[in-house]
């Protein structure tokens, strides 16, 4: 045989070997609603991502898109991923829900999950994180900082996640301090700097001294910061820059794990559709250290509120409770099932302002 026709034997052979390297690996796509940097709900899901790249190393590929509007735009961002060669896709934003059903339908061999929804398919799971638990720890430490008790709340849309969010900072703070208000300013926007910011002075101008936020970006930790006397807490991550003031404790999106043992399961074959919505017991929700800005005993106070929840002995919704309207709820006792929270679309008793439509 030629020189030459040995050669190009041995290049045919290193190139189906090469394909069955590449072929062998998972392809794992992550479709973002704000960009990587946002500092806070991207940026955690971004950081499970390159959890995933250090866990499984060259047996793993992953690729994102960023800025992902919700509708449309993610429904053709979702389809070029799996046209793409991904076999699992991350789609992690409310508005996602219906785009990932669309896309899962024409791809049956793709695997899919979304965060924070709650429609499934035979190839879509769904998950999300008990926030709720940590505004409980948000709410204790907020009612009992305030000074002018007046708490501002920058609320993203009115969906049950953050509505719950709402519902269970007002119920701690008010069981610290039953003087406490609340002032809610809707954004409408997961992430937009500007109108957090915006938000945030409206709420200081109202007289509140201490700012929680369910959107995305560090701009009211900002704006609070150049108000002066005014706390915030870190939504998402950590945004531990502006500790020990503003910033005086946060809630930490923990995504790592869970994407580790969702691909972990596409390759071993054992993949199956599941709906999970764990909290500060299995990690999925961290507190933040708790800064120096706070006291002592509120310091305590919190932390026992955050072990009682990790331990079980205490969920946040536990009656009684009534809803917004004065109608009873939860009786003396009673915890809320998570049927209720899920698709909480009422206020508690003792916050003003309507949800909006």
């Amino acid at each position: 045989m030629k020189l030459t026709s040995l050669l190009a034997s041995a290049a045919m052979v290193l190139g189906l070997a090469t394909g069955a390297v590449a072929q062998d690996k998972t392809k794992v796509g992550f479709v973002y609603v704000g960009p990587v940097g946002d500092g806070g709900w991207t940026y955690e899901h971004n950081q499970g991502r390159l959890a995933v790249e250090a866990e499984f190393g060259d047996k793993v590929e992953t690729v994102y898109v960023e800025n992902v509007a919700e509708g449309p735009d993610s429904e053709r961002v979702m389809t070029q991923m799996a046209l793409n060669g991904a076999d699992l896709i991350f789609t992690t934003s409310f508005g996602y829900m219906d785009p990932t059903i669309n896309v899962a339908k024409k791809f049956p061999n793709v695997k899919f999950e979304h965060a924070t929804g709650y429609k499934t398919a035979p190839n879509v799971s769904v998950y999300s994180a008990r926030f709720y638990e940590g505004r409980a720890v948000q709410g204790t430490i907020a009612g009992m900082m305030t000074k002018s008790n007046v708490i501002g709340y920058i609320g993203s849309y009115p969906i049950p996640e953050v509505i719950r969010g709402i519902n269970s900072a007002y119920i701690h703070a008010k069981k610290v301090n039953p003087d406490v208000q609340f002032k809610i300013v809707w954004a409408f926007t997961w992430f937009d700097p500007a109108k957090e910011a915006d938000a945030a002075k409206v709420l200081i101008e109202q007289g509140a001294d201490v700012i929680l936020q369910h959107t995305d970006s560090t701009a009211p930790q900002a704006a609070a910061k150049n108000a002066g006397n005014v706390i915030t807490f870190g939504q998402a991550s950590d945004m531990g820059e502006y500790a020990p003031m503003p910033r005086v404790s946060s809630i930490i999106d923990n995504w790592a794990p869970y994407y580790i043992e969702r691909t972990r399961a596409v390759m071993d074959g054992t993949w199956e559709t599941s709906n999970r919505w764990d909290g500060i017991g299995k990690g999925m929700v961290k507190i933040g250290e708790i800064s120096s800005a706070v006291p002592e005993d509120v310091k305590a106070k919190a932390l026992e509120v955050k072990e009682a929840i990790a331990s079980g002995a205490y969920h946040p919704f536990t009656g009684p409770l009534n809803k917004q309207d004065g109608s009873a709820w939860l009786a003396e006792g009673d915890v809320a099932d998570d049927g209720t929270l899920a698709g909480m679309n009422f206020f508690v008793e003792g916050i003003d302002g309507e949800i909006p439509q």
